[in-house]
């Protein structure tokens, strides 16, 4: 049994030493290659930081530098956690606040962004440093540091936003990785011909798994470069030219080859399998997909971050009509999902109960944060007899009469959008702060998959200005699409802002 996910690197080397592990743009790497070079970060990382299991954060464009960071700092014995160049300065500072990092890996165009933000030059390395030192090391140092690390320990820590402004840092375990990619591997049947092509930022966990399936079965892992995604004819060009045979992909970017038609111009697509997770995929652009690529494999696969990316998966073998949902169907393999109504008792057939989840996929919690890790993370209800943790997860399902788990949506103002998990809260707190806007509510359209915000002020705001103003404090994918001025927010009898009446307000204005 595995123990450490470097130890999928440790087999795949042995037997594939010079075979392609990456490529990202004109630059590839082997995986002996792979293997060398982090283990030499992970030498000048031990030497900076002499103690286990410490938070790495990592500050650069994706890239083959990012995945060798990431490795290099389990070679070091200390965990790696991506962060986000693109987000605003308040964004990130409040992130390394919570953080506190041992050591920030950047470059040097980033290096001068850290240190304009306050970030002491003593905790930063920069990778064209380490590029340059010859890798004539010792590298008995990574076999004495991995015997001292065990399953639980952590492996990556990645933040997702929270209700109150500040983000979240999910701790994932090397168990729930292990336990993901053996299921993944197994069940995906992921091979040396495989060619995975990579659409998920790094700091969004579904890069865990082009990342992990890739160093566990040595297929070749394609970092396909981010413009493409704005020119889905040339994406779709660019994944027969790689002849790229498998992606994870979330649903958004299929439904835009859809509705283009791409699938129509192409002579032939090398795609087979095809998977796709982080909010809701529609059966009338899978059925333009299924119709297209009859022979191809489709997966929803469903899960938060919390619980190792992925906890329930359906493999689509059955027709279904373009207006009808699509499951999120079953368990992973040693995942167990519990569906609990308010009472906290299981639900009855076809009852909508909240998704919760129990097993070593389960997150370690919120980094430097028990009080919302012992609110999400919480006793087994119907388990009285030791202590068993599970993750409320917050979603809204149900059991079909096919025994397939149904998304139904959000128990919270939680929301999936454009692949993100988003805190309808946080986007709030960042309006309130804009100067002459007194209130607010921020509401998601789930037809039109738009954010949609009501602000209270005495005069109409310019809307290019709020978003201007928004842009320096949220991600560019929370801000609102559309947004509405009201003279008061309607208010329910127990003072808070009705929800309800603004919802009703949207539909009335045909948003």
């Amino acid at each position: 049994m595995r123990i450490n996910v470097l130890e999928y690197l440790r087999d795949t080397v042995a037997q594939y030493p010079d075979k392609t592990a990456i490529i990202d743009g004109n630059r590839s790497i082997k995986f002996c290659e792979l293997n060398l070079k982090s283990k030499w970060l992970g030498y000048v990382i031990n030497k900076r930081v002499n103690t286990l299991n410490n938070p790495i954060g990592i500050f650069l464009p994706k890239g083959l530098e990012s995945i060798i960071s990431f490795i290099g700092t389990l070679y070091s014995g200390n965990f790696y956690v991506p962060i986000d160049i693109k987000s605003p300065k308040a964004r990130i500072n409040a992130l390394l606040l919570n953080l506190n990092p041992a050591l920030i890996i950047t470059n040097k165009q980033y290096k001068s962004i850290l240190l304009s933000y306050g970030v002491s030059e003593n905790i930063i390395i920069q990778v064209e440093d380490f590029e340059k030192e010859p890798y004539d090391f010792n590298q008995i140092f990574a076999n004495q540091i991995l015997d001292h690390l065990i399953d639980t320990d952590p492996i990556y820590t990645i933040y997702t936003s929270g209700s109150t402004g500040v983000p979240k840092g999910v701790v994932i375990s090397h168990r729930g990785v292990i336990d993901y990619i053996d299921w993944a591997k197994s069940i995906f049947y992921v091979d040396t011909e495989t060619i995975i092509g990579n659409q998920a930022p790094f700091y969004f966990d579904n890069s865990t798994l082009d990342i992990y399936l890739s160093i566990a079965t040595g297929a070749t892992l394609v970092i396909i470069p981010e413009q493409y995604f704005s020119f889905p004819i040339k994406l779709m060009e660019y994944i027969n030219e790689l002849n790229i045979n498998f992606i994870f992909w979330v649903p958004s970017i299929l439904i835009n080859i859809a509705n283009l038609d791409i699938l129509n111009q192409l002579s032939n697509c090398s795609l087979t399998k095809i998977l796709f997770a982080g909010e809701v995929m529609p059966n009338k652009q899978l059925n333009y997909w299924r119709r297209n690529l009859p022979n191809a494999l489709y997966a929803n696969l469903y899960g938060p971050t919390e619980i190792t990316v992925d906890c329930t998966y359906y493999i689509v073998d059955r027709d279904f009509d373009d207006n009808e949902p699509l499951p999120i169907g079953f368990p992973c393999r040693n995942s167990n999902i519990l569906i609990l109504n308010k009472d906290n008792k299981r639900v009855g057939p076809n009852e909508i109960g909240e998704l919760c989840v129990r097993g070593s996929s389960l997150a370690l919690g919120y980094w430097n944060d028990p009080v919302k890790t012992n609110a999400s993370f919480v006793q087994n209800p119907l388990n009285n007899n030791y202590e068993e943790k599970i993750y409320k997860t917050g979603d809204l399902v149900f059991i079909n009469q096919n025994g397939e788990i149904m998304y139904v949506g959000r128990k919270d103002t939680q929301i999936k959008h454009m692949g993100y998990r988003i805190e309808l809260g946080e986007i709030e707190t960042a309006v309130l702060s804009i100067d002459s806007i007194f209130n607010a509510s921020v509401l998601y359209n789930l037809e039109k998959k738009g954010i949609v915000l009501t602000y209270e002020s005495k005069d109409e705001l310019n809307v290019s200005y709020i978003k201007k103003q928004l842009i320096n404090l949220i991600p560019k994918y929370m801000i609102p699409t559309t947004i509405i001025r009201l003279d008061k927010l309607p208010l329910n009898p127990n003072g808070k802002i009705d929800k309800l009446k603004l919802k009703e307000l949207a539909n009335a204005s045909q948003i």
